[in-house]
């Protein structure tokens, strides 16, 4: 045995993914002793600035965006009782296709071996039991979400630490009801924040292999969303209330890729088979 706290890691994009995807269990982890690390990527730049800015509009100063963001990421942070928040500091690259992509130094551009190394120092000092991040797609296809995912496994591979490693996801029937919720043909619905057409989000619940109950926490989860309030893509799902919000988003859905316990399926806790 060994005097080590268990520790979950959630490496996370930019500022504000935290809350939407793993705040309920963030939460739920700290609240029950276990050690909770964040590790964002990147600095968020390309997110709105004051006034509702869009990246490359007049009025949108991204180092002002960085420093805000900041303060909000650790404002989440606190909600959710987080006790390591690492970043890593990239500048963002924006949504695919964007000239932020390939921007010298930002996350979508740098070797993905260069990132993965200095994530993976982070999990040497942290030593992981679970890993949290994003599928191979992003979620919906995110071009900081799809790195996270890469330097993320590959971090696990050089270093061979966590026991057990999830990909977030949501349920494609949860999901189409968020949608109603905003109207039949999802009118008003934009919970990526990017004014395009809608990519398909989620797994047939079939597929899904844990579902964490984090409703006791939801309430925290929602100030989290709300302590990032500079980001239209936060105040969506605000936009719920808190009653709506606990019933919609009270369990966080997960797919386990990678295991040593032997936990069966379906999982209701992260950590099972680790106490």
């Amino acid at each position: 045995m060994t005097d080590r706290p268990l520790t979950l890691m959630a490496v996370h994009a930019h500022p504000d993914d935290e809350a939407t995807g793993t705040g309920g269990v963030l939460r739920r982890y700290a609240t029950e002793g276990i050690q909770t690390v964040l590790v964002t990527c990147t600095d968020g730049s390309c997110g709105e600035g004051a006034g509702g800015a869009k990246h490359g509009e007049p009025g949108h100063d991204p180092a002002a965006v960085v420093a805000m963001r900041r303060k909000e990421l650790e404002a989440s942070c606190e909600v959710l009782g987080v006790t390591h928040l690492e970043l890593l500091g990239y500048p963002d690259s924006g949504m695919m296709g964007w000239p932020t992509n390939d921007a010298p130094g930002s996350f979508w551009s740098t070797p993905v071996e260069e990132a993965a190394a200095r994530l993976g120092k982070l999990m040497e000092l942290y030593q992981p039991d679970v890993v949290v991040t994003y599928d191979e797609n992003g979620f919906y296809g995110h071009p900081d979400h799809i790195q996270a995912n890469r330097i993320t496994m590959a971090a696990l591979h050089m270093t061979g630490m966590a026991s057990k490693v999830y990909w977030t996801t949501v349920p494609r029937s949860r999901f189409e009801q968020i949608m109603r919720e905003f109207g039949a043909d999802g009118q008003g619905l934009d919970p990526l924040g990017d004014d395009g057409p809608l990519p398909e989000i989620g797994l047939p619940d079939e597929e899904i292999t844990t579902w964490v109950d984090t409703t006791p926490f939801a309430s925290q989860k929602f100030d989290a969303l709300a302590a990032h309030a500079s980001q239209s893509d936060s105040a969506f799902f605000l936009q719920l209330g808190k009653e709506r919000f606990t019933q919609l988003m009270g369990v966080e859905t997960f797919v386990r890729v990678h295991d040593t316990t032997g936990a069966a399926f379906p999982e209701n806790d992260l950590f099972a088979g680790l106490r």
